[in-house]
């Protein structure tokens, strides 16, 4: 999926339970500014190497790719 700009995340990729979101009470506005925030704070780690629970393990240049793949994913899914 990291081995060019044009693949992507498919429909219905596999979730982990842990990140199911079951609650309908969110104000979209706080959670759009709470990603955002993940999002920035992502350019001060500095971590050699992560450890993804389905892709294993990542270097800092894949994770970031993934975080875009992802983002882009999700921005897709709800038009915007």
């Amino acid at each position: 999926m990291l081995k060019d700009e044009f693949s992507s995340f498919g429909k219905n990729a596999p979730t982990k339970s842990q990140f199911i979101v079951s609650y309908t009470d969110l104000d979209f506005e706080t959670e759009k500014a709470n990603w955002k925030q993940l999002i920035e704070r992502y350019e001060a780690f500095n971590a050699k190497k992560f450890t993804h629970w389905f892709f294993g393990e990542m270097t800092k240049e894949q994770l970031g790719q993934f975080i875009y793949k992802h983002s882009d994913h999700h921005l897709k899914q709800f038009g915007a």
